[in-house]
């Protein structure tokens, strides 16, 4: 495998699985070192010694989180930490919509304010935010994610704008449903408020407006992050890119 990143460090959160640990492995494949990312210390660190990479434990809802960054230079950002919650606006927890609006779009603003200046002076840099296709179409039940993905997608393409002249690139990549603990963690959410069972949740709701029935793997989602960041996705910015199986050819 060709070591494309050697020389650069990567922070990627929410890197204690699911999306983020196929992500940590991947760039960590291409050569970059990797700063795991994640609330959870077993996690973060169990991926960190995979990988020759560093844990690092800090919960994005916090906004003092940043103080746990390492300060050191950062090239590649991948946002990817997020949480779901399945409910009606009504019965919506307020707490919740702005614990994710934290996690989500906030935290992002807060990690590229602190590495965009070494970005810059370095003349390169890689934001890749792992938004969903919930960042370019709504589902019911779904609001706060919804929104915070929505925000995520814009605050990205500001970051594309302004740091076009200073080599920085940023994109979303826009994954539907993915094989993760939060995925299933979703299925007994989804069966309540849809009143349906469990064991339909996958086919009716999830798989329903895709054109390819299957849940997505961590490492297809990777694979593209690590193409955005390799010299290749060097022209790639500002945009969305789906990997959703067809659902926003509807």
């Amino acid at each position: 495998m060709a070591k494309e990143l050697t020389g650069r460090t990567a922070l990627v959160t929410g890197a204690g699985g699911g999306i983020g640990a196929a992500c940590a492995r991947r760039l960590a494949a291409a050569g970059a070192r990797v700063l795991v990312v994640d609330m959870r210390a077993e996690p973060a660190g169990k991926v960190a010694a995979e990988i020759g990479g560093v844990a690092v434990v800090a919960d994005l809802g916090d906004p003092g989180f940043v103080t746990a960054l390492p300060d050191e230079p950062v090239d590649i950002v991948v946002n990817n930490a997020g949480f779901q919650h399945v409910a009606p606006i009504e019965e919506f927890p307020p707490e919740v919509f702005a614990t994710m609006l934290r996690v989500m779009v906030e935290a992002p603003f807060l990690i590229a304010r602190r590495v965009l200046p070494g970005m810059y002076a370095r003349g390169w840099g890689r934001f890749v935010n792992i938004s969903s296709v919930h960042g370019l179409r709504a589902s019911p039940y779904k609001s706060a994610y919804t929104t915070a993905k929505h925000a995520l997608e814009g605050f990205s393409k500001v970051v594309a704008l302004e740091g076009a002249a200073h080599g920085v690139t940023s994109t979303c990549v826009c994954p539907a449903y993915v094989r993760t603990g939060l995925v299933e963690a979703q299925i007994a959410d989804q069966a309540r408020v849809h009143g349906i069972p469990p064991g339909e949740v996958v086919e009716n709701i999830m798989l329903q407006p895709a054109a390819i029935k299957r849940l997505i793997e961590p490492e297809e989602v990777a694979e593209l992050v690590a193409y955005l960041c390799g010299p290749s996705g060097a022209f790639i910015s500002g945009v969305s890119l789906p990997i959703d199986g067809g659902w926003t050819a509807r």
